[in-house]
């Protein structure tokens, strides 16, 4: 007999619509500073991913310590298109978090796991009559869109990259994103920047690219069906078990019991 899980919350699955781009070096103050015309807020924080085994169409973090969180790529519904300033494949996933204490074993990087430093600086953004305005905070459930510009450290080196994720109402996604993409590049980017297909991933695609040099290729390829989580602490060829520590594994087999099957996330 398998022994009943403790409880544990988790959120239900948050839908949204994103696409970013990530460059090479550090942050230009030029681009730094096109992006002041706005409110933001600056966080820092460490993110650390899950990079071995790699598994398709689902990114997996440790969020700041506090959260362990569950991405599912649901397709590319559209292309991104401000004529001229930027272009790439927006990105429909969805979303689960659970909450992790401050002493979880997973706080530690297990084997698999990569840290990723950011400093974000975040504006958020509400939809009133089709159009996107700032400075007004959208009520829960209601169209919204943050857009980030962020400084990353991987392994030491720096990047950085600009984001959007629109959440709400399913039927308004695209509608928000594009509305405030509309808003955002309404000025032009500084000299030299351009936004385009070539750089625009997912920090799911864009860790598999730093993996090893030959996987630029398969950063390339469709995201696919995502396979289930439990994946992420089985036996791997040639590695020992990942020991994430009983209650990340808690939560990891809760996901696949609850929403792995239910949500075609099994393999």
């Amino acid at each position: 007999m398998t022994a009943a899980l403790p409880e544990d919350p988790v959120t239900e699955p948050a839908g949204s619509l994103e696409i970013r781009w990530i460059f090479p070096g550090e942050q230009d103050a030029a681009i730094a500073s096109w992006f002041t015309r706005f409110p933001a807020a600056t966080q820092a924080l460490e993110d650390i991913y899950l990079l071995d085994p790699r598994l398709p169409a689902l990114s997996v973090k440790i969020r700041s310590r506090r959260a362990f969180e569950v991405k599912a790529y649901r397709g590319s519904p559209a292309i991104l298109d401000v004529a001229g300033r930027a272009r790439g494949p927006m990105q429909s996933w969805q979303k689960w978090s659970f909450p992790l204490g401050p002493d979880s074993p997973a706080a530690a990087a297990p084997e698999g796991w990569i840290r990723v430093q950011k400093t974000r600086r975040v504006s958020r953004f509400s939809l009133a009559r089709g159009r996107a305005v700032t400075g007004v905070t959208p009520q829960p459930g209601q169209p919204a869109c943050s857009v980030e510009l962020a400084e990353a450290r991987l392994r030491g080196n720096p990047w950085w990259t600009i984001g959007f994720e629109a959440t709400g109402p399913a039927g308004t996604l695209r509608t928000t994103l594009e509305a405030t993409a509309a808003l955002v590049f309404a000025r032009p980017l500084p000299e030299r920047t351009v936004l385009g297909p070539a750089s625009s991933y997912s920090y799911a695609q864009w860790l598999t690219r730093q993996a090893s040099p030959g996987a630029n290729a398969e950063a390339r390829q469709p995201l696919g069906k995502p396979r289930r989580l439990t994946q992420a602490y089985a036996c791997r060829q040639g590695h020992e078990p990942l020991r994430l520590g009983v209650p990340l594994q808690n939560s990891v087999q809760r996901f696949d019991l609850r929403f792995g099957v239910a949500d075609g996330l099994g393999a």
